[in-house]
């Protein structure tokens, strides 16, 4: 039995090269999202509560996705069918998104858009722990990383490039969506279908008795015996019966006193998800009470309550890291806009003049990330991965922090060099940790359940930042930004605990 063989680059790159449709989509997102929200007449506070559709789409999406993509294998390949379906939708999607009359129409677009990327995004990270060995997986996600950051400065520049070179109109009516935004959408929706369907077409997959093969030839601790690999360990039902008689509580008497101190609405959100939460593991114990043993919410619910240790410390770093990352995509445009060009009109020359710089900070720091990306194996090979992922992270918060010293538009490049680092470092570096940790046969349900961990803690923000920020902040957004960077720290302090096995 022979372990997986090593792939030549430019098979690495082929199979990488559909996350630049991925991230030119979620580029176009993050960059203008709140821009269209604003147009269409969002207040400022209220923009957190809009974007919640993306990572609530992400928390249901990719655990049932990775099962299932687990879980299939026909002449399509296992992982590619999902590739190409959710590029379709999401292409489409991006066509429609720009053309939103009303601004609960661009709210629905947002949650189709976002669950349609999921579809595609998440079985790409178990596709690298599908086809390299432990020592290319490193590389793997560094070239992810290096079209995540391509992807991502074309796209966020796009409104920019198209008024300063093309002269495609950067404004419009009040209410009306300028068609420098509309026509870097239509160009996302062609080149986010392209791209995917280039890796659909030049990539393999191996069937699952190659990878069961290669498993035990790496593994072989993970099987009983030479008959079969080890059965599932299904946890007893009293342990989900207690969690939820903890979390179900919790979040009732949360979302009371919401309704008592007549707190922000918003907050709502994360009282119904610890809930949800409690009402999950509820469910799972009956399931269990009843001999259910299979299916796949019961699955990822199982194995959710029995984290691999390195997940389950790695999960909190990705807390703080995201949580720091979506403040920076709710808030750049109105902190950069209020805060520098000192503008709150949607309509003005000024704020769209604003709006395209931040276009163009969020390309410079993608761009950084794809630069930097092949050198991060680099530094882990001199230090270590989690060093490196700490070095990066601090960067990064340092550089969310100094935005709010920063009181002209172009020293702004100079903060983003430190995002665009960190955020080079958080598409590879924990998943680089997480698959040497992980079993073939649940990959993509532990890759789907990994982004609870970067859903979480942007429902949480779409949760508070907005009372924050309207209670605590005067209405002052730049201090988002400010809490991110602390955030941000905080996740690089937390990596120097996580046990990383090669």
């Amino acid at each position: 039995m022979a372990k997986r063989p090593q792939l030549s680059f430019w098979q690495i790159w082929n199979m990488s090269f559909g996350f630049f449709g991925i991230q030119f989509g979620f580029a176009l997102q993050n960059a203008n999202v709140s821009r269209i929200f604003e147009t269409l007449g969002a207040k400022v506070d209220a923009i957190p509560v809009l974007w919640v559709a993306a990572p609530l789409t992400g928390l249901i999406v990719q655990p049932i996705i990775g099962y299932l993509s687990d879980n299939t294998w026909n002449r399509f390949g296992r992982r590619r069918p999902f590739f190409f379906i959710g590029a379709l939708l999401a292409s489409i999607a991006l066509l429609v998104m720009p053309n939103s009359p009303v601004l609960w129409v661009a709210a629905g677009m947002l949650w189709i858009m976002d669950a349609s990327i999921n579809i595609s995004m998440e079985p790409f990270r178990a596709f690298v722990g599908d086809m390299l060995p432990s020592e290319q997986r490193t590389r793997g996600f560094a070239t992810q990383s290096f079209f995540i950051g391509t992807g991502a400065v074309i796209a966020s520049a796009l409104p920019y490039i198209l008024t300063e070179f093309f002269n495609i109109e950067n404004t419009a009516q009040a209410g009306f969506i300028p068609n420098s935004v509309k026509y870097s959408f239509y160009l996302g929706g062609i080149i986010f279908f392209l791209a995917v369907l280039w890796t659909v077409i030049k990539s393999k997959e191996y069937s699952p008795a190659e990878l069961e093969a290669f498993e035990r030839a790496e593994h072989p601790e993970r099987f009983k015996n030479k008959a079969g690999r080890e059965e599932t360990e299904w946890l007893p039902a009293v342990r989900f019966f207690k969690r939820a008689a903890i979390w179900t509580p919790l979040g009732l008497a949360l979302c009371f006193l919401i309704w008592f101190l007549k707190l922000e609405k918003e907050l709502y959100i994360l009282g119904g998800g610890i809930v949800g939460f409690g009402m999950m593991e509820m469910l799972s114990g009956l399931m269990l009470n009843r001999g259910i043993r299979t299916g796949g919410f019961l699955t990822v619910s199982n194995d959710l309550n029995q984290l691999p240790k390195t997940m389950a410390q790695l999960a909190v770093v990705q807390f703080f890291s995201w949580f720091a990352l979506f403040a920076m995509w709710i808030y750049t445009t109105t902190a950069v806009t209020t805060n520098i060009y000192g503008t709150t009109d949607t309509s003005s020359a000024l704020y769209n003049e604003g709006a395209n710089w931040v276009g163009v900070m969020f390309a410079v720091y993608n761009g950084f990330a794809a630069l930097v990306a092949f050198l991060l194996p680099m530094l882990a090979k001199a230090t270590c991965r989690k060093h490196a992922h700490m070095i990066s992270l601090v960067a990064g918060g340092i550089g969310l922090g100094s935005i709010y010293f920063i009181h002209d538009p172009n020293w702004l490049i100079l903060s983003m060099l430190g995002v665009g680092l960190a955020w080079a470092s958080i598409l590879s570096m924990p998943y680089a940790i997480l698959t040497g940790s992980l079993p073939q046969n649940k990959m993509g349900t532990y890759m789907g359940i990994f982004n609870f961990f970067i859903v979480i803690p942007q429902l949480m923000a779409a949760s508070i930042l907005g009372f924050f920020v309207k209670g605590l902040f005067g209405g002052q957004s730049i201090y988002a930004l400010v809490l991110g960077g602390v955030s941000m720290v905080i996740a690089a302090l937390l990596t120097l605990l996580v046990d990383d096995k090669t």
